[in-house]
């Protein structure tokens, strides 16, 4: 499971991983006192459980000891047990990412790249996004960074479309975007960072107000 890039951004720890192993292999790493085994039983899908199996694989590599992560029921939102980060995790085909803060919230999300999100882009995308390009990897950054906008928002009733925006920008392999939501009434700006790489792309931010 080797570690495809980790770095620190805004005082948040970041990390993303190839997964290589089966999920039989990925269930050896973990401690076996924990209550996987019955959680995994509930996942029908073999796709489920290794992507399951590979986020706590890298949340026990990350923070060098073991931790129990549980999903809030009615959002979906990741937590740690002991309260020790705030946690955010994504995961796609071959790909696991999370992100961890000691005080803020933190949202990361990662795509692997798919000339599907063409036939989609107009339920997510205002007309102004649209019209900027139409390169994949674009699009894949900009559903990527709304993903991460709604999961740091936390919030019902959210629209990809009509609530969050994207400033225009130029796709760069390594870069920044603005964004801003329009679903409360603070309007939050988000300053998120990206990877636009040959296999994926991913987005990240840090709620630091």
């Amino acid at each position: 499971m080797p570690l495809l890039k980790k770095w620190i951004e805004n005082g948040a720890l970041f990390a993303i991983w190839r997964v290589e192993e089966t999920a039989e292999e990925l269930r050896k790493m973990l401690v076996a006192s924990l209550p996987y085994d019955e959680e995994l039983s509930q996942l029908k899908s073999e796709a489920r459980q290794l992507e399951y199996l590979a986020v706590r694989v890298l949340l026990r590599a990350v923070c060098g000891e073991r931790k129990t992560l549980f999903l809030i029921y009615s959002s979906g939102k990741p937590f740690l047990t002991d309260g020790s980060f705030h946690i955010t995790i994504s995961h796609t085909r071959g790909y696991v990412a999370v992100g961890l803060h000691a005080t803020y919230e933190v949202g990361v999300d990662i795509e692997y790249i798919s000339n599907r999100v063409r036939k989609v882009a107009g339920r997510f995308m205002y007309p102004d996004e649209l019209r900027h390009s139409s390169d994949t990897a674009y699009l894949l950054v900009q559903w990527s960074a709304k993903e991460t906008m709604y999961k740091l928002l936390d919030e019902q009733g959210v629209d990809f479309l009509e609530h969050l925006r994207i400033v225009p920008f130029q796709l760069q392999t390594d870069g920044r975007c603005e964004g801003h939501e329009l679903r409360t009434s603070s309007q939050i700006h988000f300053d998120i960072h990206y990877i636009a790489s040959p296999d994926f792309v991913c987005t990240w931010c840090v709620l630091d107000c």
